[in-house]
């Protein structure tokens, strides 16, 4: 399966935005452990995910060519 990776702020330091080919990995929870794992600095950060745009408030299913934003944490007004 292919997705987007989309990366913010201080994440984009260390993680491009990119194609990715992954296998075996169904939802978001997955992803999140798969991305920690080839990305060590991101285990010991607060992010966020975006799926599609829309921000992950529980584990979610990916599907191939989803899009997937991890974000910072942020604050706005």
């Amino acid at each position: 399966m292919q997705i987007e990776l989309i990366s913010f702020g201080k994440l984009s330091d260390f993680i491009p935005n990119q194609n990715l080919e992954i296998e075996g990995i169904e939802n978001t929870d997955d992803l999140k452990q798969y991305l920690e794992k080839i990305f060590p600095e991101l285990a010991a950060m607060k992010y966020k995910l975006a799926l599609n745009k829309n921000l992950v408030q529980q584990n979610s299913k990916i599907k191939n060519r989803d899009s997937i934003a991890l974000m910072p944490p942020f604050s706005g007004g």
